[in-house]
């Protein structure tokens, strides 16, 4: 067994009766013990995903293995995962210890009341819900009722948990600890875990890597920093990153990368960074906030539209081609709503896309 692959999809598809592709011919993998987590925004296919790899759905093709063997034809009582859902999908009626031993009791494989007691004593231990025994889930928080559905989703110690949107149901400040307390459970219990989300802040603070989707298809597999870093194309550059990206319309020449507001010489960037020889014409520049800088010598200059405070630090806001663009600066710059500045790019943190989001440097 390849524990860098224990999970592997291959070349995975879903096509609806309706004929619409919700699923185009993805591959990935993951290793034994990550948790990854399948980021995009609303249907763009994640959850089909995760729900083909449970075998709540089949796929149209392609191949689902877990440690190298096929599961596609494997029911889904009988896959050995562990599902969170989105609801929790908890019993009203049944108390948080019967909620968690239920898995246990049921099925052709159940055990002793005791011994299913045991074991699910044993996970909410790790869930922080022993006190919780007794109490029904209409009693229960949301980050109580996540925690119960996560202890009954490892009791029956699968080797693979997949969470959908687990934290879409709670408040900011909830969300924020309950992720800190998943990662630290399926790290502690070293389980294989497949995370769901559309929350770039969210995956990018779990996931030991990330995978981003839109429109059925892989834009990007890999580390979290390399989303912001380096990313593969225009819909990465945007949706990845907080601040979000400012673009403007740039024409390449021979020499130059001319702005209606400013010029950038093809000389002072790094030649090393272009994927490949560009021909001349229309572009898109796109750089972060905090790579557009107050400088008396920049070539951008602009007059302060509005100022928004976040935290420590705060984002001036200022037109340039007729698109708001944004510069962070620290809570201490003397900068005020009005004034009329110049700002210089950090040229090595810029990015530069064709107009159909191809990525060029």
């Amino acid at each position: 067994m390849d524990n860098n692959k224990f999970v592997e999809v291959k070349k995975l598809r879903k096509v609806y009766d309706n004929g619409h592709e919700a699923i185009k011919n993805v591959s990935f993998s993951v290793k034994k013990g990550d948790l990854v987590c399948l980021l995009g925004p609303s249907g763009c296919g994640k959850t089909t995903i995760l729900n083909m790899i449970a075998g709540l759905l089949n796929p149209s093709s392609g191949e689902i293995l877990f440690g190298g063997k096929s599961v596609v034809e494997v029911a889904p009582k009988d896959r050995q995962i562990g599902y969170v859902f989105q609801n929790y999908a908890l019993y009203p009626h049944m108390t948080v210890l019967q909620n968690v031993m239920f898995p246990l009791i049921v099925g052709k494989n159940k055990k002793a009341k005791a011994d299913a007691q045991k074991i699910a004593e044993k996970y909410m231990s790790l869930t922080q819900i022993t006190e919780l025994a007794e109490q029904k889930p209409g009693n229960l928080s949301g980050g109580q009722q996540q925690r119960v559905a996560i202890a009954r989703a490892l009791v029956q110690e699968p080797q693979i948990l997949l969470m959908d949107e687990p934290l879409s149901n709670l408040d900011a400040r909830l969300r924020l600890k309950i992720r800190e307390e998943i990662r630290a459970l399926v790290k502690t219990v070293g389980i294989t875990t497949l995370f769901v989300t559309h929350d770039q802040e969210e995956a990018l603070s779990i996931g030991d890597k990330i995978i981003l989707f839109n429109d059925g298809v892989i834009q990007q597999d890999d580390l979290g920093e390399n989303f912001y870093l380096d990313p593969n194309n225009y819909f990465v550059a945007n949706f990845v990153g907080n601040p979000v990206i400012d673009n403007f319309k740039v024409k390449k020449t021979d020499q130059e990368l001319q702005a209606s507001q400013f010029t950038i010489k093809l000389a002072d960037l790094d030649q090393a960074r272009f994927k490949r020889a560009i021909p001349n014409g229309d572009y898109i520049l796109s750089v972060r906030p905090e790579n557009i800088v107050p400088d008396p010598e920049g070539v951008l200059r602009a007059t302060i539209d509005d100022i928004e405070l976040i935290g420590r630090e705060r984002i001036l806001k200022f037109t340039s081609d007729q698109n708001q663009a944004r510069s962070l600066v620290s809570l201490e710059s003397p900068i005020k709503h009005g004034d009329e500045i110049n700002f210089q790019m950090r040229l090595n943190r810029i990015f530069l896309f064709t107009p159909e989001g191809e990525r060029v440097y």
